[in-house]
């Protein structure tokens, strides 16, 4: 009895506000393009821990009405519990992206700062604003201005070794109205390579009374466990190691802090599971795209079953949505019974 009070006392301390939002356990989704769709979202509610970001949205993009980019705007699961993530370079266009995307029902906005995509960073938005914090500022300004919704920040540590400035960038934001700040522990020049440096996050913790959040390199409760000790952050975010494996932020959350531990067994078979993201994924996309874009995370799912040979190859070529699904269940199926 004493061990499992312990447990939500450790749990209720470690909950989070932003804003009016509590976020407990502190643990989120990272925001990635191209995954983090309001299909996977579904997906990955389905075990009923943390909080989700959106799929980056270019601000130009938006107000240009470029197609695709409105549906990722799409908020489905828990609106409060969704963070809807934007970027740009123009004071102006990401002032007027936060406007519609709160229109759209958005709780809270994420600003981003920390995309290494040279794409992004060509256009100065993303973590080229590591590179100067004037217009940084005037970014963050001119979008906690316009809304009445909390913002945040996801940034770097820095533009490269010699420029750590992510504790000066998170003091301002804080002072400009910022809620809380999220650091992915590489610099930009890093890109995805090399380690992450979680203990270089304690610098900005240090210099902040909101919330921050560490994200790099965590892949499970291990390396979840050692992100916040050695970084002192307020929470953490996962992002690659979850691609395959939804269930991965309630899995650390019941490790860390004792959360309710939801098995593939209190849902469905891992068949289940990955047919309903497929049929998710149809639904939203329509079938001729969304066959396409499901090849990515049938490949995860596949890469945790260990799936190889003729039949993934199958799986992932076969443009007929009742076939891969046919594939699918003979495949999970099998693999489940041995």
């Amino acid at each position: 009895m004493l061990g499992i009070l312990l447990k939500i006392i450790q749990f209720n301390i470690m909950s989070l506000l932003i804003g009016q939002h509590k976020v407990n356990p502190p643990i989120f989704l990272a925001p990635m393009a191209g995954i983090t769709d309001l299909p996977f979202r579904r997906v990955v509610s389905r075990f009923k821990t943390g909080h989700f970001i959106s799929e980056m949205i270019a601000s130009q993009e938006l107000l240009s009405g470029r197609p695709g980019v409105r549906q990722k705007t799409e908020l489905g699961v828990d609106t409060g519990n969704t963070s809807v993530q934007i970027s740009g370079r123009d004071p102006y266009v990401i002032s007027e992206t936060a406007k519609i995307v709160e229109g759209l029902g958005a709780e809270i906005i994420d600003i981003n700062m920390g995309c290494p995509a040279k794409k992004v960073v060509n256009g100065y938005a993303g973590s080229a604003l590591l590179k100067d914090l004037a217009l940084a500022a005037r970014l963050i300004e001119a979008v906690v201005t316009s809304v009445s919704v909390p913002i945040t920040l996801k940034t770097r540590l820095g533009w490269d070794d010699g420029d750590f400035n992510a504790p000066s960038l998170a003091k301002m934001a804080e002072q400009l109205g910022i809620k809380l700040i999220t650091i992915h522990a590489r610099t930009r020049c890093q890109f995805y390579k090399g380690h992450a440096r979680w203990k270089l996050v304690r610098r900005v913790k240090e210099n902040v009374t909101i919330p921050v959040i560490v994200n790099g390199d965590i892949l499970d409760s291990k390396s979840a466990k050692s992100s916040l000790k050695e970084s002192t952050a307020d929470g953490l975010m996962v992002g690659r190691a979850i691609r395959g494996r939804p269930w991965l932020l309630n899995e650390i959350a019941a490790d860390l802090w004792g959360h309710q531990k939801y098995n593939l067994s209190n849902f469905a078979s891992i068949t289940e599971l990955v047919i309903e993201h497929y049929e998710e994924i149809l639904s939203f996309y329509g079938s001729e795209l969304g066959v396409k874009v499901a090849r990515k995370h049938l490949g995860w799912y596949m890469d945790y079953s260990n799936i190889l040979g003729e039949a993934r190859q199958c799986i992932l070529t076969e443009s007929s949505p009742n076939k891969v699904m046919w594939k699918l269940k003979t495949v999970f199926d099998h693999r489940e019974a041995a």
